[in-house]
């Protein structure tokens, strides 16, 4: 159960950075070509590659109970992030994600942007650049703490590559951001994963002994689901109960 939770948490989380560094580079390469954008996608998946060849191994070497503390730890910090913000979507609080809006802002910077030199756009390539070793850095993140827990790196570089591979073949055949994927709930779900995971292994970690071994996984995912729509109900109500302020006298 826990391999499959784990596939599933990578390529979930993998989706959502995916689709949005795709937005980034498609903005670039529709408006400013398509040469120097690749070349900024292929040094960022080099870059990250790197950071997973050597963070795995280093994290390994940890004896396993200082692992899944550190992990634990750092997934529930990490996790809260994801579902706080979640959280403020649901509640109409904070904007929902539009990669369509996102499209239309790159775009309109790389028009702005000055021309490019003869062989190569810097500026088309530091914007890939940064936007795919932004987004992959999460990715980075989630594969090598999730892979290393498991003892299954490779396993969880599996899911992200599914992920990724999936975004960009539809980002291919449609030629345009995938807006149509539901980014706002996948970000939920992972929030919901990453939260249930930080808590497992870090109490584990820790000494804890769990009811039902990694059936207990899905008790607390079951848990946070209620209680982040506790949380969703409660900050709706709140944000309705708010009166308008009056208008202003003419």
């Amino acid at each position: 159960m826990s391999a499959l939770l784990l596939v599933v948490a990578a390529f979930a989380a993998s989706a959502v950075e995916a689709v949005e560094a795709l937005t980034i580079v498609l903005a670039v390469g529709v408006t400013r070509g398509w040469r120097s954008p690749l070349l900024g996608v292929g040094a960022a998946l080099a870059g990250l590659a790197g950071i997973v060849a050597v963070l795995g191994p280093a994290l390994t070497a940890l004896p396993i109970s200082t692992l899944r503390v550190a992990v634990g730890g750092l997934l529930l910090v990490f996790g809260l992030q994801w579902l706080r913000k979640a959280i403020l979507r649901s509640s109409g609080l904070k904007a929902l994600h539009d990669e369509d809006a996102i499209f239309r802002d790159q775009a309109d910077e790389a028009r702005a942007a000055g021309g490019s030199t003869a062989g190569m756009d810097w500026y088309a390539f530091t914007i890939a650049f940064k936007g795919v070793l932004l987004e992959g850095l999460e990715v980075a993140f989630i594969v090598v703490t999730f892979g290393s827990n498991q003892g299954s790196i490779p396993l969880a570089a599996a899911g992200a590559a599914a992920a990724v591979v999936l975004v960009v073949a539809g980002g291919v055949a449609a030629r345009a951001p995938l807006a149509r994927v539901p980014e706002n709930t996948l970000k939920y779900g992972v929030g919901l994963l990453l939260v249930t995971f930080g808590t497992f292994w870090g109490a584990e970690g820790a000494g804890a002994d769990w009811p039902g071994s990694d059936a207990a996984i899905l008790g607390l995912f079951v848990f946070y689901l209620a209680v982040s729509r506790v949380l969703v109900l409660l900050l709706t109500r709140g944000a309705r109960a708010v009166p308008e302020p009056a208008a202003a006298a003419e």
